[in-house]
Formats: structure tokens, C-alpha cells, sequence
């Protein structure tokens, strides 16, 4: 999976072209899914011009795309990363979401037009990386 940051989700809905093609790949592949974080989409949301359609309405109408809830384990974990300084609950929730798990044992890169937010040891994957063409 992939999972889409905050600086993602507002790119993709503002027309991010190689974001855009990310999301007709995936919903060609039988395996690859774009994983939202719903904290993201709700700083996303919050961080939307009043002119744009925002990100709210926009994203979740994409093929391909999960989103990954705030259950109480999970805000257990935010919460704690928050605490320790990783970020804010946003930045938190994609690190979370891209952990391994007993149902998803791999860790999976975060999409981000922001690197410099996370962490040494997160994968991430900057939106304009050239090696995103499909």
C-alpha cells in the first residue's frame, strides 16, 4: 500500500497530474491500494481555500482509494507520537498508518510533498519524484 499525507491528498485534489496517474494505476492493479489516513484528510480539509472544492469532497470520489480510521488503538498510538514529538495528529496518523501489522506486515512509504516531517526511518517518497511515472 501507499499511504497519502496531508500534502498529498491537498496536491491530488488541487490536480497533482502524477498523482492523478498514481491513482488510475492503482485502480488498474490488483494490488497496489492508496491508503488515506482520515486525519489527513480532515488537516487537508481544514488547510483547503475557500475557493477550492476541498479535499473532503474531492478524494474520497477517487477509485483506489482506502482510508485508514482513527480507531482507539490507533488514537492510542497518535496520540503517544504526538506526545513525543513527531508531529502533529496528521503527520502522526500517516506514520501509523504505514506501520507494519498483524494484517498488513509490511511498512508502507508515505506519498508527501513533505519529507522534512517525518522521521529517520519512515519511508517516504516525495510526490515529484520522477520515479512515480507510471
Amino acid at each position: 500500500m501507499i499511504v497519502l499525507d496531508t500534502s498529498a491528498l491537498s496536491a491530488l485534489a488541487a490536480g497533482h497530474a502524477r498523482l492523478h496517474r498514481i491513482v488510475d494505476a492503482a485502480l488498474r492493479s490488483p494490488f497496489q491500494h492508496l491508503l488515506v489516513p482520515v486525519l489527513c484528510l480532515l488537516e487537508a480539509e481544514a488547510e483547503a481555500e475557500a475557493k477550492d472544492e476541498g479535499v473532503a469532497a474531492a478524494v474520497p470520489a477517487l477509485p483506489a482509494i482506502e482510508f485508514e480510521p482513527l480507531d482507539a488503538t490507533t488514537t492510542v498510538v497518535v496520540a503517544t507520537m504526538v506526545r513525543d514529538g513527531y508531529g502533529g495528529p496528521d503527520v502522526a496518523h500517516a506514520i501509523a498508518a504505514s506501520l507494519p501489522t498483524p494484517l498488513r506486515p509490511v511498512q508502507h512509504l508515505i506519498l508527501t510533498a513533505r519529507q522534512d516531517l517525518y522521521p529517520p526511518g519512515i519511508t517516504t517518497v516525495d510526490i515529484d519524484d520522477p520515479r512515480l511515472e507510471p
